[in-house]
């Protein structure tokens, strides 16, 4: 295991953690977004410092919540976090080609696409969505707990890349999972297997 990369994925997770709590503090977002910043990333390239695949609610806006800048964060969403093919082949862009350290999985509470799920309801390409969700929380007893069991699926389908796996087991890159709450804007890490 190499002890950098490791630390890199600490750094990373301590920078969101710092993040998250200017935001709960604040309320707002103080980080570079500037039109300097902007040209700089423009000019230079990304260098994110973490991938945060989160769902595509508008309650859910990665960079605020983790009081990340222009350029600080790699972000895939999609309802109900789910990862398939499209996912997996970003997260694999992030992690090989921009070198990041960090994947969190960050799933939501009051999440409709996971409330959709336990209900069984859904139509047109939705049902996909659905179907994925339901196949991650099968047993779940409650709404907070289908929300962590769909975190956790998607963990696993995330692990279902070749070149995550690789990197994980080279101690290169960490993968682990994260709720955000509504109304606190508190997010918790999870524990990892």
């Amino acid at each position: 295991m190499a002890e950098n990369d490791m630390s890199a994925a600490e750094l990373a997770l301590q920078k969101l953690i710092a993040g998250n709590k200017a935001f709960v503090a604040n309320g707002t977002n103080l980080a570079d977004i500037s039109s300097a910043r902007t040209t700089e990333v423009a000019r230079n390239g990304q260098t994110p410092y973490a991938v945060v695949v989160t769902c595509s609610d508008s309650r859910v806006p990665p960079e605020h919540i983790f009081s990340a800048g222009v350029g600080d964060l790699f972000v895939v969403r999609t309802a109900g976090n789910v990862i398939g093919d499209f996912e997996r082949g970003s997260i694999e862009y992030a992690v090989e080609q921009l070198g990041v350290p960090l994947v969190v999985i960050m799933g939501h509470s009051q999440c409709g696409a996971v409330a959709s799920a336990l209900a069984g309801r859904a139509s047109g390409y939705l049902d996909t969505v659905v179907g994925e969700i339901q196949s991650g929380i099968t047993g779940a007893a409650s709404e907070q707990e289908a929300i962590l069991s769909n975190v956790a699926h998607s963990q696993h389908c995330v692990m279902q890349s070749e070149a995550v796996r690789s990197l994980v087991g080279a101690g290169r890159l960490r993968v682990m999972g994260a709720e955000y709450d509504l109304q606190s804007g508190q997010v918790s890490f999870l524990q990892e297997d």
